[in-house]
């Protein structure tokens, strides 16, 4: 009889054993393969995303200059960390148009004089934004922001602020401001150092006192000063877009509510101050209350009249004062820095506005500047629009399309676009301004016969204030201040320049500025004979 093998039945324990290693093996099974499917899942939703912006980016560009690729969500974000001239210049003379992707906000460059014009004069299809943070840093409702009837209305009501009568109340308030800042300058004992941020101190001591004049403490200035400086490197053209606390765009708007709390403080008390019939003004402000008193009393129908009797709210005018005061202490900034290093650099200049200022002033160093007198300083005046050319202190200003804008028969920008004017290769046209990349304050003077000079021929080149509807509307101000203040520095003071490898590199900030800050040495100058 053939041998059988006999088959044991599994034991209980066994049986258990292999059930519970059978339910582990699943469940490990089952959570290696939904971990790889989710993997898998979300790996292809990424790259479908960065696909999609690739493809998003190269539609938007269509056939315009520009990187044919956007690097992955930051786009030129690294770039825009450092900004160079080089970097801009490259961009702007790649053609009239041209595309650049930052942080998934699609950019377009105007930087011929026709776009950069076009778009500065197409209220209907683009409105300012200054830079991506802006509205956050300066308050949405900033009347910087506003467009069509409302901000016409604005523009005209402030017109009364910038006429030959309220800027002769400022200027002796800006020659006491700086002739203090001067003498500071001459006794500082110290080698050459940078006098940028010294400068920027000036111009900012000097808006607040010409703004809001004595409706601010010492230690109220001095905080200001220090609130502005936030939020000017917040406003840089690429910023985190994110208002994180310690994030520099959280700052500023730190920086702009405590400034807030100043002016509007400044407004109430200027409106009680001139309330009184007596009163003189004594600043920029207390020359908009007073307009707008005599505004309610007049009895004529005037369309500037009618603008300035309504009543204005004490965070209306602040908001207004906090814009100027940003492009006090930023552009103006800029153009006098340049002013110093362009004159240190060309003592023939120099010696010219020397020889103007003493005739002007009859010798007399202390004699008071009038309007009168800056009109008549010809050739520093025609210094200070050069400078102004040759470094414009605002290079572009950032739009924001609001419909699709047919820039170009051959274009069309799409909707929530950035659109940049930018002003450099308007300003260094050669074919109205020959050698552009010389300084030449001579290219602005009347020509032998009497006739405009080449220079003057197209206005619409000389784009530092800006064109159209948001023009700067004090433009001709803060000409008078940086020609007082480079007239009255020329003939007290001496001052060298310490040239360095960064004196001719160019920083972008809000603004543009020497990369070695202007190093800089001044002594008292010897009165003429």
């Amino acid at each position: 009889m053939a041998s059988q093998t006999i088959v044991r039945p599994t034991s209980l324990v066994d049986l258990s054993s292999m059930k519970t290693w059978g339910l582990e093996g699943l469940t490990k099974a089952k959570f290696t393969f939904d971990t790889k499917t989710t993997t898998a899942t979300i790996l292809t939703l990424v790259i479908s995303l960065l696909l999609l912006e690739q493809l998003v980016y190269r539609t938007k560009k269509a056939h315009l200059p520009g990187a044919k690729w956007t690097i992955p969500v930051i786009g030129k974000f690294a770039d825009s960390l450092n900004p160079t001239l080089a970097n801009y210049k490259a961009q702007w003379n790649s053609g009239p148009l041209s595309a650049v992707s930052v942080f998934n906000i699609f950019i377009v460059i105007g930087s011929s004089n026709e776009m950069a014009r076009k778009i500065l004069n197409s209220p209907n299809h683009a409105e300012p934004c200054l830079v991506a943070s802006a509205k956050k840093v300066l308050s949405p409702d900033n009347w910087v922001f506003l467009h069509g009837k409302v901000h016409a209305d604005y523009r005209k009501s402030l017109n009364v602020l910038f006429t030959k009568q309220a800027l002769s109340v400022y200027l002796p308030i800006q020659e006491r401001i700086y002739r203090s800042y001067f003498n500071k300058w001459m006794s500082d004992p110290s080698p050459a150092k940078p006098y940028m941020m010294e400068m920027r101190d000036l111009n900012m001591d000097t808006s607040l006192s010409v703004f809001v004049g004595p409706y601010v403490t010492e230690a109220q200035r001095a905080e200001i000063n220090e609130k502005y400086w936030l939020i000017t490197i917040a406003l840089e053209l690429v910023n985190f877009p994110f208002a994180w606390p310690g994030t520099k765009i959280y700052n500023a708007i730190q920086a702009r509510k405590a400034c807030m709390k100043y002016l509007e403080s400044a407004s109430a008390q200027s409106k009680i101050r001139m309330s009184d019939p007596n009163a003189e003004s004594e600043c920029l402000l207390d020359e908009w209350v007073k307009a707008m008193i005599q505004a309610r009393k007049a009895q004529d129908d005037g369309e500037t009249t009618k603008l300035l009797s309504r009543e204005y709210s004490d965070n209306e005018i602040a908001m207004v004062l906090l814009s100027f005061l940003f492009a006090s202490q930023d552009a103006m900034s800029s153009a006098i820095v340049y002013a110093f290093q362009l004159t240190a650099d060309h003592p023939e200049v120099l010696a010219k506005i020397r020889e103007e200022q003493y005739r002007i002033r009859g010798n007399d160093l202390d004699r008071p500047l009038t309007l009168d007198m800056v009109d008549d300083m010809v050739y520093t005046r025609a210094v200070v629009k050069e400078a102004m050319r040759y470094r414009p202190p605002v290079i572009m200003v950032p739009y924001e399309t609001t419909k699709a804008f047919p820039v170009s028969p051959e274009y069309t920008v799409p909707k929530g676009s950035m659109i940049i004017p930018a002003f450099w290769n308007s300003l260094h046209d050669e074919t109205c301004y020959p050698e552009p990349d010389v300084f030449k304050p001579e290219r602005w003077l009347p020509n032998e016969d009497g006739s405009a000079p080449l220079a003057e021929s197209k206005p619409q080149n000389y784009l530092v204030w800006g064109s159209g509807p948001h023009k700067c509307i004090g433009g001709q101000y803060a000409s008078m201040h940086v020609t007082a203040t480079l007239g009255t520095a020329s003939v007290l003071m001496n001052w060298e320049h310490e040239v360095t490898p960064d004196s001719e590199e160019v920083k972008v900030i809000a603004a543009i500025f020497p990369k070695d800050e202007l190093r800089l040495k001044f002594s008292p100058r010897a009165p003429p004979a």
